[in-house]
């Protein structure tokens, strides 16, 4: 099956993402842990977020 541009399915977000990924090495089982809960990436894109605010509020 060829790719097709322009396509229907897949991901979609309402919110223009970086283009290059933000990536950290966690411990052995902490990837299928995260993969196991649901909405996880929305989840933890909230807590980066908050994370930044807490660091901009110290400084």
């Amino acid at each position: 099956m060829t790719f097709q541009k322009k396509h229907k399915l897949g991901f979609t977000s309402n919110h223009p993402f970086d283009k290059d990924p933000v990536c950290f090495k966690v411990l052995p089982g902490v990837k299928d842990k995260l993969k196991a809960i649901p909405d996880w990436q929305e989840r933890l894109r909230d807590f980066v977020d908050e994370l930044i605010k807490g660091v901009d509020a110290c400084q």
